[in-house]
């Protein structure tokens, strides 16, 4: 089994020499998923355990390991190669759309060109007159296309205002043909990383705290508390207790408080993590692309979709579009998918507008019940401080640091017990001593 990635930018993040809850307070994983993933991670990357004289273990890793399961998992190779390419091919996905309504919008209003010069000279010749002179008093209508730096402005809009340079200088702008994609679908979940997050935070509390909490301090961090019975006797603390192994404890006045045991150890000295007073889920935004890119995708939407119109108009009219041929018969074939998208085009980031508003709606209804739970912590009672107090009580850390270590894989136990002879014939001489 190849080692999971979280773990392993987890370990390069704490500075490669972890315990089982460093990586879930990290990763948000639950303790036993961790434990697990560490113990794989260990064995294929040379890792060492290093036993403190509490029973409580380390894992340290060489600062190479990553190199050392390159060269060892051909799965690791492909899926950093599958990731190259992936964002290589999803590149030219999210251009293609725009493409596809630029080829649209020529190919329509060309075949529309086509079909009224072939309508005109069909005129001038049934008049006897010039194909190219004066038709009724009138001017044959011949299109014309200009050539120049359209191209890049496609890719790289407002290239030449202070603006731009500014904002490409500081934050990397859309270019046209992206912004296109992000106008008809959007810019992914921004809450696709919701539920690590969420557990990521919790974790961080609990350790904050030093491994003791009470279930005001979490709840802010949870969606459904549950109501009645459940919500008094915090049933929406179990999840938490058995994702990180906890320990339910009563005060002497009945009240509930809960100890982790296995986040209260830790490799290195452990500081207050600056953490979110509650859990905020992210507004779906419409677009990242500007406004001027919107405004222009919608201007050439609608040009897309009314040049279809017309050129559906001229195909049905009559039958010199048929006798044409060539690109005006391939058009012709074609006509409904242009149709077809030219709708979908401006139907799609409609609909999805009004969904957006709809789920953004929701969105703020939940932040704001956790933000409520926030404030009743904030403005706790007297009985809620009494809790945390008694909380405090089984609120401390558990460094494991070289100087306590009982047994590490990464030497021979016999020079082990060589270089710490001193120290075991203290704890023998000690352990006489309370025993007589």
């Amino acid at each position: 089994m190849a080692p999971n990635p979280t773990i392993m930018q987890a370990v390069e993040q704490l500075n490669y020499r972890v315990t089982v809850g460093d990586i879930a307070a990290q990763t948000g994983l639950n303790i036993n998923q961790a434990e697990q993933a560490l113990l794989v991670l260990a064995s294929d990357a040379g890792g060492h355990l290093q036993v403190a004289e509490s029973g409580e273990i380390a894992y340290q890793f060489p600062r190479n390991f990553k190199a050392v399961l390159r060269n060892k998992f051909f799965r690791l190779r492909l899926q950093e190669w599958w990731q190259k390419v992936w964002q290589a091919l999803f590149y030219l996905i999210r251009i293609s759309f725009g493409l596809i309504l630029i080829a649209s919008i020529a190919l329509i209003f060309i075949a529309i060109a086509i079909i009224l010069i072939a309508l005109n000279s069909s005129r001038d010749n049934d008049s006897g007159g010039d194909f190219g002179g004066d038709f009724g008093g009138g001017t044959i209508f011949a299109p014309t296309f200009w050539v120049g730096d359209w191209w890049f402005w496609v890719f790289y809009p407002n290239y030449d205002s202070p603006q731009y340079q500014y904002r490409r200088r500081e934050k990397p702008e859309l270019n046209f043909l992206e912004a296109i994609f992000s106008f008809l679908f959007g810019d992914g979940n921004p809450n696709a990383n919701l539920e690590e997050r969420r557990w990521q935070e919790i974790a961080t509390v609990i350790r904050n705290h030093q491994g003791a909490v009470v279930a005001e301090q979490i709840a802010p961090y949870l969606d459904e508390l549950g109501s009645g019975y459940s919500q008094e006797y915090e049933d929406y603390m179990l999840p938490v207790l058995t994702k990180y192994n906890g320990r339910p404890e009563v005060s002497p006045d009945g009240q509930l408080v809960y100890h982790f045991p296995e986040l209260q150890v830790t490799a290195t000295q452990q500081e207050t993590q600056s953490v979110p007073s509650y859990l905020r889920e992210h507004s779906w935004r419409f677009s990242a692309a500007s406004s001027g890119q919107i405004l222009l995708a919608c201007g050439l939407g609608a040009a897309n979709l009314v040049g279809a119109l017309v050129l559906g108009n001229l195909l049905a009219a009559g039958t010199v579009a048929a006798q044409i041929g060539g690109l005006v018969a391939f058009v012709q074939s074609i006509y409904w998918l242009l149709l077809i998208y030219g709708v979908a085009f401006l139907t799609t980031p409609l609909i999805r507008y009004f969904w957006l508003q709809w789920r953004n709606t929701k969105i703020a209804k939940r932040n704001q019940q956790r933000q409520q739970r926030t404030n009743f912590l904030k403005q706790a009672t007297a009985e809620l401080n009494k809790k945390i107090s008694y909380a405090r009580q089984f609120a401390t850390q558990n460094i494991i640091s070289q100087e306590n270590l009982a047994y590490t894989t990464e030497t021979d136990l016999i020079e082990q017990e060589i270089e710490r002879k001193d120290q075991i014939d203290a704890e023998w001489q000690r352990r006489l001593e309370s025993g007589s």
